[in-house]
C-alpha cells in the first residue's frame, strides 16, 4: 500500500511525531523515525545496529540534524525537541510524507525542493539517506547534515555527555564500536558537540525524558541556482557497503516480492504480509530463524513466536522460515517446556511459560497442514511426545495434569501465562490454577497428537485422554447460566471474570466445546470485550477494570491486562466468529465490514504496522510497541480465512485449506 500524508494531517508537531516508520534488516537491527523526522523516543534512530543478532542492538546514528541555507537564511528540515535549546521545527516546512517500502519526505523552502529517502541494508548493519535538491530559488543553496550519534544500547538514554568519539578518514569509533561513513558530498570532521534531547514520547510513559547524543562530523552539499543535485550518505559497520541507490532498489524489490509471494488479493493483507517481514530475523546463538515480538521494545519470546508464526510465516508462504523456527524450539525443549527467552551470551534459556510448548504443537500441526511437509512429523513427534508426558507427570513452575485431566500451573510469583506482569511483588492478574486458554491449548494438543499417532501408526492413549479433558473442560469452565467460560479455576473471585482468554477455546484447530457453547462464548466476548481495534482484557463492568493505559511503569503494569485493548486476540475472535457461523459468505461479509477499522490502524502509530495495545475506554492512539508481531500475524490469519471463504483471486482464495 502507498501511504500519503500532507500538511493537513501533519499540521502540528504532535501529529507529525505520532506517525512513525520502521525498516528492519533481518538481524534485529532497525531504522525508525517519525514523519516529522525526529526522535521523540530514545530507541528511535537511523541505524540501530544488531551487533549480535537479534537482541544486542546498539544505536549508532540517533538522528540527522539538517539545515538548509539559502543566502543568509537558515531553515531546519529536521525536527527535534531539546532540554534547553530551542526546538528544531522542520515539520513546518514538510510538504508531504509518503511510504511504500521506502519512506520519502518532500520539503519546499523559498524555491528549493528537498527530497529525502531512507534505506536499510538486508542482513547487514547499513543505513542510507538519499537526497535530491532542486534549486529554483535564484541563489545558491547549501544543505548541511550533522549526524547525532549515541554508540550505546538502543534503550540507553545516555544520561551524561561523557563518551569519547573519534572521527578519522570516514570512520567513527567509540566504546569499542566502529561505524564507517560514505558520501558523495563533502565530508568533514568537526569538534565533538553534545546535545540534550527531550524524549517527549518516552516522558509520557514514565521513561527517561532526556538523553544525550553527540556529533563529530558533517556532510554538506551546495547546489547552484537552477541546478538539481542528488547525493547520498551511507552508514555501515562492515568493511564495505553498497551504494544508497542500490540499497534502496534492493529494499523495494525485496518487499514487493514478499507481497507477491504471500498472494493476498486484499491490499491491506498484502501490506501486512510485508509488515510481517520486520519480525523474522536470524538468531546467531541458534543459527536459525526467530520472530521478534515487537519494535522497538521487545526481543524474541517463545509464546509470542508461536502465536505469530502461523500468520507471519505460514499465511505468507514462508514455510522454510517456519520450519527453521520450529526446529529451534524443538531442539531447545527441556523437561517438556520450550524457552520463553533464548540464551544471550553466557546466559541460559528461560523456560517460564506454560503455553509456549502447547502452542508449539499447534504450530507443527498448522505447518504440516499448510506446507504438506509430512516428513517433518517424524522429526517433531518425539519432542512433542516428551512435552505431553512432562505435562502429565508434572514439570517446573507448578505445571502438571490434575486428576480431572486439566492442567494447573503457576506458583509463588511465577506468572506463566501471557498475562504475566509481576511488579513490586504484585501480581495484577494472578492466574495460578487452571487457566482457560492453557486448557484449551492442552485439549487441542492432545487431539493433534491423537491424529499424529494415528498417521504414524503409533500406539498411544491421546484420544482417550483428550475425551476426558473435553468432558472436564466443558463441565468445569462453561457456565450455562452465564453463557461464557470461567477465566481460571482457582477458587477465587478471579474465576468468573470476563476476559478475552476464553476466545481461544473456540478458535484453536480442535475445540472442547459444543457448537452452541462456542457461539455463546463468541457473543459474550463481542458484548463485553470487543472493540474494532482489539479485545479488552477485562470487561468494563468488572470493578478491577482499568480503562486507560499510560503513565509511570506501575500504572501501566496495573492496567496492562486489566482492560487494556490488545490487537492480537482480535484475530482469534474473527476466526471464531467465522467458525460459529459456518464460514458462510454472509459471515465473511460481516467480518469484512469490521475490518474497515484496520486501514486507519495502519496509518496511525507505525505506518503499515499494527501495534501492541490501545487503552480500553477509547482505543484511538496506539500504545506499547508500535509494531507487534502477533498483532500482524493474527490479523493476517483473518484475511487469509476470508479469502479462502470468498474464493478471491490469489492463492488464499484457491487453496481450499
Amino acid at each position: 500500500m502507498r501511504f500519503v500524508y500532507g500538511k493537513q494531517e501533519l499540521c502540528t508537531r504532535q501529529r507529525a511525531e505520532d506517525v512513525s516508520v520502521l525498516l528492519t534488516n533481518g538481524l534485529g537491527g532497525y531504522l525508525s523515525t517519525t514523519a516529522a523526522f525526529s526522535a521523540p523516543r530514545c530507541d528511535q534512530g537511523l541505524l540501530a545496529a544488531a551487533v549480535q543478532a537479534p537482541n544486542r542492538r546498539v544505536m549508532l546514528v540517533h538522528r540527522l540534524k539538517e539545515v538548509l541555507r539559502i543566502g543568509q537564511k537558515e531553515t531546519f528540515l529536521s525536527t527535534q525537541s531539546f532540554a534547553e535549546e530551542a526546538a528544531e521545527d522542520g515539520w513546518k516546512n514538510l510538504s508531504s510524507f509518503t511510504y511504500q517500502y521506502t519512506p520519502c519526505w518532500r520539503y519546499h523552502v523559498g524555491g528549493v525542493m528537498v527530497e529525502r529517502k531512507l534505506a536499510l541494508g538486508w542482513e547487514e548493519n547499513t543505513a542510507a539517506a538519499l537526497y535530491t535538491v532542486e534549486n529554483r530559488s535564484g541563489r545558491p543553496c547549501t544543505l548541511e547534515i550533522v549526524p547525532q550519534l549515541k554508540f550505546a544500547p538502543k534503550e540507553d538514554a545516555l544520561k551524561k555527555p561523557d563518551k569519547a568519539f573519534r572521527f578519522e578518514n570516514g570512520k567513527v569509533t567509540s566504546g569499542g564500536e566502529t561505524m564507517h561513513v560514505f558520501t558523495d558530498a563533502a565530508l568533514a570532521a568537526r569538534p565533538v558537540q553534545w546535545e540534550k534531547l527531550h524524549y517527549t514520547a518516552d516522558e509520557k510513559d514514565g521513561r527517561p525524558a532526556f538523553g544525550y547524543a553527540a556529533s563529530c562530523f558533517s556532510i554538506t552539499r551546495t547546489v547552484e541556482a537552477g541546478e538539481t543535485a542528488q547525493f547520498e550518505v551511507v552508514f555501515f559497520t562492515g568493511e564495505t557497503a553498497a551504494s544508497g541507490t542500490e540499497l534502496l532498489r534492493q529494499q523495494e524489490m525485496r518487499l514487493a516480492a514478499l507481497e507477491k509471494k504471500a498472494g493476498f488479493a486484499d491490499p491491506a493483507a498484502s501490506q501486512l504480509a510485508a509488515a510481517a517481514d520486520a519480525f523474522i530475523a536470524r538468531r546467531a546463538s541458534t543459527n536459525g530463524k526467530t520472530i521478534l515480538a515487537g519494535y522497538p521494545l521487545f526481543s524474541d519470546w517463545g509464546r509470542d513466536t508461536m502465536i505469530a508464526l502461523p500468520g507471519c510465516c505460514l499465511e505468507t508462504g514462508r514455510y522454510e522460515d517456519a520450519k527453521s523456527i520450529l526446529r529451534t524450539f524443538l531442539a531447545y525443549e527441556k523437561d517438556g517446556l520450550v524457552p520463553n527467552l533464548f540464551p544471550e551470551g553466557a546466559q541460559k534459556p528461560m523456560y517460564n511459560t506454560v503455553d509456549a510448548a502447547l502452542l508449539l504443537i499447534e504450530g507443527v500441526w498448522l505447518y504440516i497442514q499448510r506446507s504438506g511437509d509430512h516428513a517433518f512429523l517424524h522429526e517433531a513427534y518425539p519432542v512433542m511426545e516428551r512435552i505431553i508426558a512432562a505435562y502429565r507427570k508434572g514439570t517446573h513452575h507448578g505445571i502438571r495434569m490434575d486428576a480431572d485431566g486439566l492442567i494447573t500451573a503457576g506458583e509463588g510469583l511465577d506468572q506463566v501465562t501471557w498475562m504475566d506482569v509481576c511488579v513490586n511483588g504484585i501480581l495484577p492478574t494472578p492466574r495460578h490454577g487452571k487457566p482457560v486458554e492453557v486448557n484449551a491449548y492442552w485439549y487441542n494438543a492432545l487431539a493433534i497428537m491423537a491424529a499424529f499417532a494415528k498417521q504414524l501408526g503409533k500406539e498411544a492413549d491421546y484420544e482417550q485422554l483428550a475425551e476426558k479433558v473435553k468432558r472436564s473442560f466443558a463441565e468445569k469452565f462453561y457456565m450455562p447460566e452465564k453463557e461464557y467460560l470461567k477465566d481460571v479455576l482457582s477458587g477465587t473471585d478471579a474465576d468468573e471474570q470476563i476476559r478475552c482468554n476464553q476466545i481461544w477455546a473456540v478458535s484453536m484447530s480442535f475445540s472442547a466445546l459444543s457448537p452452541e457453547q462456542e457461539k455463546n462464548v463468541v457473543e459474550t466476548v463481542y458484548r463485553q470485550l470487543y472493540t474494532p481495534c482489539g479485545l479488552r482484557t477485562l470487561s468494563p463492568e468488572d470493578p478491577q477494570y482499568h480503562g486507560s493505559y499510560g503513565g509511570e511503569q506501575l500504572a501501566r503494569d496495573l492496567a496492562y491486562h486489566q482492560g487494556t485493548v490488545w490487537v492480537f486476540p482480535l484475530g482469534a475472535y474473527y476466526r471464531a466468529y467465522l467458525k460459529v457461523h459456518n464460514n458462510t459468505p454472509e459471515a465473511a461479509a460481516q467480518v469484512r465490514r469490521e475490518l474497515d477499522a484496520v486501514l486507519p490502524m495502519l496509518r496511525e502509530g507505525c505506518i503499515g504496522q499494527l501495534p501492541e495495545i490501545y487503552s480500553g475506554d477509547f482505543p484511538a492512539e496506539s500504545k506499547g510497541c508500535f509494531a507487534q508481531a502477533w498483532s500482524v500475524g493474527e490479523m493476517l490469519r483473518v484475511y487469509a480465512a476470508l479469502e479462502r471463504i470468498e474464493g478471491a483471486g490469489g492463492k488464499h482464495g484457491t487453496s481450499g485449506t
